[in-house]
């Protein structure tokens, strides 16, 4: 399946070979286009890390419960993950910690994988603080951006930081989208972030009424 920015997608060659001959010739005047490939059916999850050029740690990782192809910002997020096995988690440990180090990274860093058939893909990587970390600091209590403010400053390194993390059971980020107050907005989720917000929840297991209901209806369709 492809996706082409603006933001379609062309399910086969027909259909991206049909927009890009009538969108350039209504809006490229250079005829310039971006075109993205992704996996069909593939399960997104993302990493934060603080980095201090030499040592990595990962302060969270979060399973997606949408499908990959869903925008991270509308999409439903586990932490820790929920249905990721240790191949797989590993993966994700290691392609973090050498794109932190390859990147020179001091501070904070956000990388977001694709995963499918127990095989990490990376979507992007970006070296700054996401929208995760003030979620993943309130879940664990750990003052993570003041850590990795003092990594910045170089006050300290990783390696002198106490990290703690306290969590029983697990955390739900929730998007929140405000589609009463734009009524002409097409509410299917797709690639385009529509979300306007997000809250917290917290569970003591994956057996949570909540968690359940989200997981049953987690298989939506992206918009056209």
């Amino acid at each position: 399946m492809y996706t082409y920015r603006n933001t379609n997608l062309g399910r086969n060659k027909y259909r991206i070979r049909f927009f890009f001959c009538n969108y350039c010739q209504r809006q490229f005047s250079r005829n310039i286009g971006i075109l993205d490939h992704y996996l069909n059916g593939a399960i997104e999850a993302e990493a934060d890390a603080i980095c201090d050029g030499e040592n990595v740690y990962i302060i969270g990782i979060m399973e997606h419960t949408e499908p990959c192809g869903v925008h991270s910002g509308d999409s439903n997020a586990t932490l820790p993950p929920f249905n990721l096995g240790e191949f797989v988690m590993q993966q994700i440990k290691d392609h973090t910690k050498n794109i932190a180090l390859a990147l020179r990274t001091v501070g904070l860093i956000n990388i977001q994988f694709a995963i499918k058939d127990d095989i990490v893909y990376i979507i992007e990587a970006n070296p700054r603080a996401s929208r995760m970390v003030p979620f993943i600091a309130k879940a664990y209590g750990e003052p993570y951006v003041s850590y990795a403010t003092k990594v910045m400053l170089g006050h300290n390194k990783v390696t002198d930081v106490k990290f703690n993390p306290q969590l029983k059971g697990y955390v739900i980020k929730q998007p929140v989208f405000s589609f009463s107050k734009f009524h002409n907005v097409n509410k299917a989720l797709g690639p385009e972030m529509k979300s306007t917000g997000e809250r917290i929840l917290f569970i003591d297991d994956l057996k949570d009424d909540q968690f359940y209901e989200l997981y049953s209806r987690r298989k939506m369709y992206l918009s056209k």
